[in-house]
């Protein structure tokens, strides 16, 4: 009896013969062969004096027993910080774009910086790359040796994964997620850097954040000259978020003398 390829997988099909299709040791997070926009390599030569001047981008992945999960990154490339982040069991480009949405919350007015990514689909999507152009950012890809051109993104896939549990095989998703949020955390305020001479990347990226803006003329900012502006004309400024209320009530400037 002679049957052709299809006839007999079906066979065996129906008579559970066949062997369950062996996982994938590992997801491929990069899909660079599209037809969409790249641009070239702004970075290569550029040295960072400051944070916010560059942007690095990467999509890296984490094993549980249920599936992958899909992490987003996004670090600041002088201070070393991960500004933007987002994990999700998606390899679409959602994911990258609300990384970039967390970066671009915490980004002082008037910053600009260079965003930084391989050719993934992800980052040349016309969703991605419109987000950028409206924020006024440069974009920036690796040309030919994708991960030599993207190394300080690979490097903080690695510390993550090697120093903070998420290399780990995790028990479930939401495990995943947790992991991943309490890593970043301890990263960005307790890792030391060598090439930033072992301090902190969240105290790196605050040092050089610019000062407050001054509070309205006329309103002294805080502290007794405040309290004294408004026990004398009766008009309170808004407290900072945080801040414990100097009242319960409204101040009136009738109400007591300061002398």
């Amino acid at each position: 009896m002679r049957i052709g390829r299809d006839r007999m997988f079906e066979e065996l099909r129906k008579r559970g013969l066949l062997l369950a299709p062996v996982r994938a040791r590992y997801p491929r997070t990069t899909q660079s062969y599209h037809n969409l926009p790249v641009f070239r390599n702004r970075i290569r030569d550029l040295e960072t004096t400051a944070p916010n001047q560059v942007w690095v981008s990467d999509i890296t992945y984490l094993r549980t027993r249920e599936d992958f999960v899909y992490l987003a990154l996004i670090t600041d490339a002088y201070s070393r910080k991960v500004v933007g982040w987002h994990a999700g069991d998606s390899l679409e480009a959602v994911g990258c774009v609300r990384a970039l949405e967390r970066a671009l919350a915490g980004l002082p007015p008037g910053r600009k910086p260079i965003h930084h990514s391989d050719q993934g689909s992800q980052y040349c999507c016309h969703e991605y790359v419109n987000r950028l152009q409206e924020a006024g950012m440069a974009i920036s890809m690796t040309e030919t040796n994708h991960c030599a051109e993207n190394a300080l993104a690979e490097r903080i896939n690695g510390i993550l994964k090697q120093e903070y549990g998420l290399g780990e095989e995790l028990p479930s998703k939401e495990l995943a997620y947790q992991v991943v949020a309490q890593g970043i955390e301890l990263y960005n305020t307790c890792r030391p850097h060598r090439a930033l001479k072992y301090a902190i990347p969240a105290q790196v990226h605050a040092a050089a954040a610019p000062p407050p803006a001054p509070p309205p003329a006329g309103c002294p900012a805080s502290g007794a000259r405040a309290l004294r502006h408004e026990l004398r004309t009766g008009v309170r400024r808004p407290a900072h978020v945080g801040a414990t209320p100097l009242a319960d009530h409204p101040v009136h400037a009738a109400s007591r003398q300061v002398k």
